[in-house]
């Protein structure tokens, strides 16, 4: 297994983490089957946002005296009132549903502000005591870290410049990006995603994603495989589907994501998510997709690394990905993002301009260019 930092947290995740909305409704010997392999392949993070009881007893009961061996992301604001997944920021039904969740787990690592996609949901956690509530909790040790989860690029930028979240957990995809920020995605899921409307990677998405990693806000990720109709021949949007490999790989080469939270609900399915560290860099590349789209990539660095190997050893995808960070503010490059940059073996003054890479380039970024820029804004 593989881990990344979440952002300033100072915890490390597995890369590969554990939706376990699947596991909803299903028997316990199947659950703890499930949890077991995920913990044997190195799984650390598990997402637990489910409302119900049974649930969130048979993986307490499951995970057993493992639990400080793992990390939790639980969601406050997540209630099943009507027998169904509900939102609420009524906080004694918010404390009820939650503070059950904290005596099955004893704490929680990451307290997830649940489901911030709208001017209402923003206003019911921000303009309440619903973030005192929150804060309270951090205080007490409760939860270990404050979190949310949102799949609406316009409202988590704003949540995350509130300075409150030390990270997010959002829906990301290549379909997803491709849609304009201000489309409903889960609206899309539901009817079919269609390109027809895909008008190139989002702007507002990759500022978010960019604005994250200047922030130090870590991203787990969510509808990785797009309700799994990414990867099924008859539901994808593009000309054929995507591989599990190749839409885990699309996610983590995103600014600021430590995880991938994969919906798993067998040991087999673990095992299949958790085969992605053995790929190899041919069965991971998702640019044939943004190469057959009749959009427009052209000159944006997508950091699929297709410019690799560099003869001087520079890693030139997170290069660019540091340089597009400093472009937001090239007054005030953050101290992470600088020292995230020095920490590089090789950066852009090793370029030696040999043009190898610009060659390789499927979407003819400038990279000479941009390792000139990048020694020059990071000296």
């Amino acid at each position: 297994m593989e881990y990344r930092e979440i952002g300033k947290t100072g915890k490390k995740s597995s890369v590969i983490g554990m939706g376990c909305e699947h596991l909803d409704g299903k028997p316990y010997e199947q659950v703890k089957e499930t949890i077991d392999a995920a913990i044997e392949n190195g799984v650390n993070l598990f997402d637990v946002f489910m409302p119900g009881n049974e649930v969130r007893q048979n993986i307490a009961k499951a995970l057993g005296q493992r639990r400080s061996e793992v990390m939790l992301q639980g969601h406050i604001g997540s209630t099943d009132l009507r027998q169904q997944y509900d939102i609420s920021r009524d906080l004694p039904t918010v404390k009820k549903y939650f503070e059950n969740l904290l005596r099955l787990f004893g704490y929680i690592d990451f307290g997830m502000m649940f489901f911030i996609d709208s001017e209402e949901d923003y206003q019911g956690v921000f303009e309440t005591g619903f973030v005192d509530y929150i804060q309270k909790l951090k205080q007490q040790g409760d939860i270990r870290h404050i979190g949310f989860s949102s799949h609406n690029p316009i409202m988590a930028e704003r949540v995350v410049k509130t300075g409150v979240p030390e990270m997010m957990m959002f829906s990301i995809n290549l379909a997803f990006d491709l849609y304009p920020a201000d489309a409903h995605v889960l609206d899309e899921l539901g009817q079919g995603l269609n390109k027809n409307a895909f008008c190139g990677l989002d702007p507002k998405r990759a500022a978010l994603y960019t604005l994250c990693e200047q922030r130090n806000v870590g991203v787990t990720v969510m509808k990785t495989l797009g309700a799994g109709k990414l990867i099924s021949a008859e539901h994808t949007p593009f000309d054929k589907p995507l591989t599990v490999p190749q839409c885990i790989h699309y996610a983590l080469t995103r600014p600021a994501v430590a995880s991938v939270m994969i919906g798993c609900q067998s040991r087999k399915q673990v095992e299949d998510a958790v085969q992605y560290l053995s790929a190899s860099a041919e069965e991971r590349d998702y640019t044939h997709v943004m190469t057959t789209l009749r959009n427009d990539f052209k000159g944006n660095c997508v950091y699929c690394s297709h410019c690799q190997p560099c003869p001087a050893g520079i890693d030139i995808a997170t290069v660019n990905k540091y340089l597009d960070i400093a472009r937001l503010d090239r007054q005030n490059i953050s101290p992470s993002v600088r020292s995230h940059y020095a920490g590089l073996s090789h950066g852009g003054d090793d370029c030696i301009a040999c043009g190898s890479c610009e060659k390789r380039c499927p979407f003819g970024v400038s990279i000479i260019k941009n390792m000139a820029e990048a020694a020059a804004l990071f000296q």
